[in-house]
């Protein structure tokens, strides 16, 4: 399954990265586990995502919590609680 990743704000900055579409492995069908999987690849990455308690996801400009299940195309953003505008 294909989704477009979208980083905003100080995670952009932290990964040097604003967008990518990424190919999910299988068994990664949820927001959470796709969190563990993108920490894993270490550095800048595990950082940035870690603060899984103030970081915010929306799929599809819907909010999302970790045990929200993905699907093939969706929009995922990541970003801080507080971004300027």
């Amino acid at each position: 399954m294909r989704v477009r990743l979208l980083y905003f704000a100080s995670i952009r900055e932290q990964l040097g990265c604003a967008a990518e579409s990424l190919e999910l492995p299988a068994g990664i069908t949820t927001v959470g586990a796709l969190l563990e999987h993108l920490m894993l690849r270490g550095g800048a990455w595990r950082e940035a995502l870690a603060q899984t308690r103030v970081l915010r996801v929306a799929i599809n400009q819907d909010m999302a919590e970790p045990g929200r299940t993905l699907s093939g195309g969706d929009e995922v953003a990541f970003f801080p609680p507080v971004t300027g505008g």
